[in-house]
């Protein structure tokens, strides 16, 4: 057995370098054409950046053919708008009556507000036994929805203002429901967002400083970050002007580039940094980072963009764009890292150590501590992959326990009218009135629909009369509301018993029913994006490594810490461990996009650090042809990139752990607490043990599979 060297072995020449050598060389010699073009590029797509946040969609959470989505058309299309996306305006009084002169002006001045906008469909003043209250303090004004989802949205931003702002005199105002909704939950999360933007950025610069012990060097990332950003912005707005982008797709845009583009710049200078070290010059060494570290980055956003591809099979706008966010963000980084990245290290040249810090060191590539661990490790493996094992089964066991459901009110901040006004409507009406069931059917079947309704007994505490179509078709809507809260399991039961026993014409939508089909569609596509996602991620390891055995493991592992970091967040999120501390109130359930969304986000994250491990190991065994080298070697130059770049995903990610909304924190934590583990616990610990325990069976491949796959080589 022979002992690694702690001084850095000298690496082949190689005068011929590949594609993305020769790419890197490219750049590095046009550093001010490039930097032009980027430039030009972020000036223009940045410049439509500002309007991002008020462009960009602000519904879409649907299952795309369902019934409560053909009821929502029928009912815009035929009942003056009266479907889930009508506003619902409450007036209030406190002490008072909605039939005094004070409430009466409220209601006529909301009215006049109301008529201004062409988005409004018909309005229906309170009605007496339906819409007032029977102690007559509390009435809803309903303004139909003359447009889409998404502009309904905007028309409540638009008009919230005006008509929250008629409080007073006793009366209270708030506009409620879906649309009511989403404007006060993406205005929350949007500043929850950039106030974790504004927390991570200085962390994130510290940790870069310390990593890279210069402020040259440590700036280089965040750049990368920012042009990325502010071309992904621009071209999300331009995409929304095909096909309507929901504004979460920005946010996670924000938040997936920061951390990539870290990634990605960390293991680029890194390696660039190496071949100074080894006397080349810097245009030799950006062509030899681009022939080997450019690989690995590379097929890492591949990777990336494989994961998240696979959530555009769900048939749900909001989801569906959230991944193409994340992916333009993926692509725009991804570019920068391929163009200006290494344009910019060829102009630096050896000034990349400039206004080093004091204290700091010059550059070892190999790092001395994580040569050690990787001996260690080969030393003394089963202690090591029996305990980092043991701690992510037990952290992944809750996940056999975890519920989870479309969120309810309480992801809204308690002091948003939204809020405010859904309280008010169960205090006033019973639990159920804030989700009134609409039941749309031919007129024929009016009769039907109200005694299936009826037959349901305590189910429903009140069921209206089958009301015409305003514009004269033959359809009929039945609205009925439940005895239960929107959110109770509960209501799925009903619902699903309501459905069956309906003639078959009839369609049921409102609010609570789209929530219900959505998470149905979620739970059915959930093992479907998982498939997709593990198939293509082993495919992608596949070709890059040109061996099953590590492929295959390094693709099962990943499902580890994806397990367990689920299984925390049903800890914290369903059972409301730490809820007191993070500041949160638990809804006994996981948000229903998480598995879906989080599943292929983690995944993403985890293949990243296993392409860079892997890579790097991959590279020393091309050169050594020892099972010990490319364990031991690989975690030595490896180690330190993946540590700095967890610690910097950590930070950005458990930043959102201090925000209010609900989503914004399961995200945080969820995410956090993933790259924490995979991390510390399978890219650091098991993922060597298990190079270790295989030898050279790790890198074995067939001659048939060499024959079939390209020929990727990770040695310069």
């Amino acid at each position: 057995m022979t002992t690694p060297t702690t001084s850095p072995p000298p690496l082949p020449t190689d005068p011929r370098p590949g594609a993305l050598g020769r790419w890197g060389a490219l750049m590095a010699t046009r550093t001010r054409a490039v930097a032009i073009a980027w430039l030009l590029l972020v000036a223009g797509l940045g410049s439509l950046a500002p309007s991002v946040f008020s462009d960009l969609a602000g519904a879409g959470w649907q299952d795309n053919g369902s019934d409560s989505v053909k009821a929502r058309e029928l009912a815009q299309q035929h009942f003056g708008g009266n479907s889930s996306n009508a506003i619902q305006l409450v007036i209030h009084t406190e002490n008072g009556s909605v039939d005094s002169a004070a409430a009466q002006d409220v209601v006529a001045q909301a009215t006049a507000i109301l008529n201004s906008d062409d988005r409004i469909g018909a309005i229906v003043p309170p009605q007496p036994g339906f819409t007032i209250s029977p102690d007559s303090r509390t009435a809803i004004l309903l303004a139909g929805a003359a447009a889409d989802p998404n502009e309904m949205v905007r028309a409540v931003d638009d008009l919230k203002e005006s008509l929250t702002g008629l409080s007073g005199d006793g009366v209270d105002v708030y506009p409620t429901g879906a649309s009511a909704l989403w404007s006060d939950f993406n205005k929350a999360n949007h500043d929850a967002m950039i106030k974790a933007e504004i927390i991570s950025w200085p962390v994130t610069l510290t940790i870069m400083v310390l990593a890279f012990g210069s402020l040259v060097a440590a700036g280089l990332p965040l750049l990368l970050t920012m042009a990325g950003l502010g071309a992904s912005a621009g071209a999300l707005v331009l995409l929304n002007q095909i096909t309507p982008i929901s504004v979460w797709a920005m946010n996670f845009a924000l938040m997936f580039a920061l951390a990539l583009g870290i990634d990605y710049a960390l293991f680029i200078v890194h390696r660039f940094r190496s071949g100074l070290h080894h006397g080349r010059t810097p245009v030799q060494a950006v062509a030899e980072t681009m022939d080997t570290a450019g690989k690995a980055v590379m097929l890492s956003g591949l990777t990336v963009l494989v994961s998240l591809s696979a959530v555009l099979v769900v048939p749900a706008p909001a989801v569906r764009t959230m991944a193409v966010g994340i992916m333009l963000a993926v692509v725009f980084v991804l570019a920068a890292t391929m163009t200006l990245l290494p344009a910019i290290l060829g102009g630096l040249g050896t000034r990349i150590d400039k206004a080093s810090l004091p204290w700091a060191k010059a550059h070892q590539p190999r790092s001395h501590r994580f040569g050690t661990w990787g001996a260690l490790l080969h030393r003394h493996p089963w202690p090591f992959a029996v305990a980092s094992v043991g701690i992510l089964v037990l952290l992944a066991l809750p996940v056999l326990s975890l519920k989870v459901a479309m969120p309810s009110i309480a992801v809204v901040p308690e002091d948003a009218p939204v809020r405010q006004g859904y309280e008010v409507v169960q205090q006033a009406f019973g639990d159920g009135a804030p989700g009134a069931l609409q039941v749309i059917a031919p007129s024929q079947e009016a009769t039907a629909v109200r005694e299936a309704l009826l037959a349901q007994g305590d189910s429903f505490s009140m069921v209206g009369p089958a009301q015409p179509a305003s514009d004269g078709s033959d359809y009929v809507m039945v609205q009925a509301v439940p005895s239960v809260d929107p959110s109770s399991p509960a209501l799925g039961t009903i619902l699903d018993a309501t459905r069956a026993d309906l003639p078959g014409e009839a369609v049921v939508g409102g609010a609570p029913a789209e929530n219900l089909d959505l998470q149905s569609a979620l739970d059915r596509y959930l093992p479907i994006v998982m498939g997709i996602i593990l198939v293509l991620g082993f495919a992608l390891l596949l070709v890059a490594l040109q061996a099953p055995l590590i492929a295959l493991l390094g693709t099962l592992v990943s499902l580890l810490s994806t397990a367990a970091a689920f299984g925390v967040a049903k800890l914290i999120f369903q059972d409301g461990h730490g809820a007191g501390l993070l500041g949160f109130e638990p809804q006994g359930f996981l948000d229903g996009w998480a598995p879906v969304f989080f599943f292929a986000m983690i995944f993403a994250i985890a293949m990243d650090y296993t392409v860079f491990l892997l890579a790097t190991a991959k590279e020393h065994y091309e050169v050594s042809g020892s099972a010990e080298d490319a364990q031991v070697d690989g975690l030595a130059h490896s180690g330190r990139v993946i540590f700095a770049a967890a610690a910097v995903m950590v930070a950005v990610f458990f930043t959102f752990a201090l925000a209010e909304p609900l989503p914004p924190k399961e995200m945080g934590i969820i995410l956090g607490v993933a790259v924490l583990l995979d991390a510390a616990l399978v890219r650091l610990i098991l993922l060597p043990v298990i190079l270790r325990l295989t030898g050279h069976g790790a890198w074995w491949s067939p001659a048939w599979l060499r024959k079939v796959l390209p020929n990727i080589t990770f040695s310069h």
